[in-house]
């Protein structure tokens, strides 16, 4: 099994970050990798919308670049029933190369485990203890480990001793023995006059109907097997149930498939087992051992639409950045070894995800190239963003013939669908698609939504501030930005807190009056020229 790899935008994902994950991802497995599309956070409105009118589901949301058990390969867990023989259990390990075995009950839940050097020390261990296992084994766990036939099965208990037939038979106590026998009927007779509880009866010999009759008399049970002497009194110990010697579940440490490596590594340093059971809802899913750890390789990522520490993944540095396509300034993301880096002056980092579908030579499927126009709509609104290329223009007519779309006609259902801040609390305004920069040693973050006019902001002004005021202090962020840009580029007006708020007013004013919209080529290059 070939390990995922992830493809995800930036925290606080806006549209041009799920749909160029998705597409991008796609793309990925036409290229033959087993490549996920995922993203860190929630999708917002606009995403939705868009996601519906190309008929997908969101990509998977993951919060850790961490690996679990689910995302490694981890061996088939080779199980038996707990009543089984031994014998089932000891093919079973030699059939599959195993060396551990998990007994499960009638339902199909985990039991306990037993190991490929437990079956074989029952062949070393101290009579005393395999006697005591074979007073308590089924009748049928004897034939099937003999591979025999039961002639009759009697009630005298048994006492796990195993005797065969030698000249001090007579003077021994065979109350309850396990008698093994060839084809020598007077020995029958007189073991089962001493007490024998059963006989097994090598070579697959039949006794006569008097011995039968007595042995049914006497509640003895008999048991014809092919095996001879020594073979039988080899495998009767094999007879005795998995679950008499089973480490019982409750004993064991086990683990889930969500659990995170480390975590399991540690656990595992604790005990001295060959391997471990991977449980869910009771079930057995798999085997894990330490050298599958070993030869796990960390969780690999694509990021697109971002390239800073700060936007991605806050453990990023437990996997692995394989790839970047981005369409911003480059930032501060370090990798241990080169890596496919992908950094467009384009509107959207759609717009290249595109065009690299295009490089390969592949036709986009119907609802991908849908995904790819609706993210350039909203990152360049509708292509009148500064941020806008004419590679950018020329990609979106290029698709839009191919698939006989009407970008215009998508850009007003789009807008007119998402572009309100009606109905919207505060945490979603300014969480929706907010990213932070360091911009001159200050923290600044920047939220950004799109509106068709301003007439609602009043409305909200107070509250928005209150709780931008809150979230600058418990964030220690030196500047806050709330943007309500214009959905057809003709500006922007901006509400601040924090401590550079002030300082910054008659900066903003500045904006609104030139109109800027565009938070990557227009807001924070004008902040930057202030606050550095």
């Amino acid at each position: 099994m070939e390990q995922p790899i992830y493809v995800i935008g930036h925290k606080n994902p806006d549209t041009d970050s799920i749909c160029a994950a998705l597409s991008l991802a796609e793309l990925k497995r036409q290229l033959g990798q087993n490549a996920v599309a995922a993203r860190i956070g929630h999708v917002n409105p606009e995403t939705k919308f868009v996601l519906e009118k190309a008929g997908m589901e969101p990509p998977l949301h993951i919060n850790t670049a961490k690996s679990t058990l689910a995302e490694i390969e981890i061996d088939q867990a080779v199980t038996v029933d707990k009543g089984a023989t031994l014998r089932r259990g000891w093919d079973l390990l030699i059939e599959n190369d195993a060396k551990t075995l998990y007994a499960t009950d009638s339902e199909g839940n985990y039991s306990g485990l037993v190991t490929l050097g437990d079956i074989s020390k029952i062949q070393m261990q101290d009579l005393n203890i395999t006697r005591d296992l074979l007073k308590v084994t089924p009748v049928e766990n004897f034939r099937a480990a003999l591979r025999g036939t039961i002639l009759l099965e009697g009630t005298r208990p048994l006492s796990g001793e195993v005797r065969i037939a030698d000249k001090k038979m007579m003077d021994r106590n065979l109350e309850g023995a396990i008698m093994v026998l060839n084809d020598h009927e007077d020995s029958m007779i007189k073991s089962m006059a001493k007490g024998a509880a059963m006989i097994l009866i090598a070579e697959n010999f039949v006794p006569n109907d008097y011995i039968i009759d007595m042995a049914r008399n006497m509640g003895v049970t008999l048991i014809t097997t092919p095996y001879n002497l020594m073979k039988i009194v080899q495998m009767v110990y094999r007879s005795i149930p998995i679950e008499s010697i089973m480490l019982p579940a409750s004993d064991m440490v086990q683990f889930s498939r969500d659990e995170f490596l480390e975590d399991v590594e540690r656990e595992m340093l604790k005990t001295r087992h060959s391997s471990y059971p991977v449980v869910s809802q009771g079930r057995i899913t798999g085997s894990v051992a330490r050298y599958h750890l070993l030869k796990s390789t960390p969780k690999r990522f694509i990021l697109v639409d971002h390239n800073e520490k700060k936007q991605t993944i806050n453990d990023i540095d437990k996997g692995e950045i394989i790839e970047i396509v981005d369409h911003h300034r480059i930032g501060d993301i370090t990798t241990s070894k080169p890596i496919q880096f992908r950094n467009m002056i384009v509107g959207s980092s759609c717009t290249i995800v595109g065009l690299m579908w295009q490089e390969y030579g592949l036709k986009m499927p119907e609802n991908i190239a849908k995904l790819v126009i609706y993210a350039m709509i909203s990152d360049t609104m509708n292509f009148n963003s500064p941020t806008c290329t004419p590679v950018d223009r020329m990609l979106a007519e290029r698709i839009a013939t191919e698939y006989g779309f009407d970008i215009n006609a998508m850009a007003e259902e789009l807008f007119a669908n998402t572009a309100s801040i009606k109905g919207k609390t505060v945490q979603q305004l300014t969480g929706t698609d907010s990213k932070e920069f360091n911009i001159g040693g200050h923290k600044v973050a920047i939220s950004q939504t799109f509106v068709f006019n301003y007439d609602d902001i009043p409305a909200i002004r107070d509250e928005l501030l209150d709780y931008m005021r809150q979230e600058a202090k418990s964030r220690r962020l030196d500047l806050f930005l709330m943007t309500f840009t214009n959905v057809e580029g003709r500006g922007s007006r901006f509400l601040a807190a924090g401590p550079e708020a002030a300082r910054m007013r008659p900066v903003l004013d500045r904006f609104e009056d030139q109109g800027f919209v565009s938070r990557k080529k227009q807001i924070v290059p004008g902040l930057a020229r202030e606050l550095e």
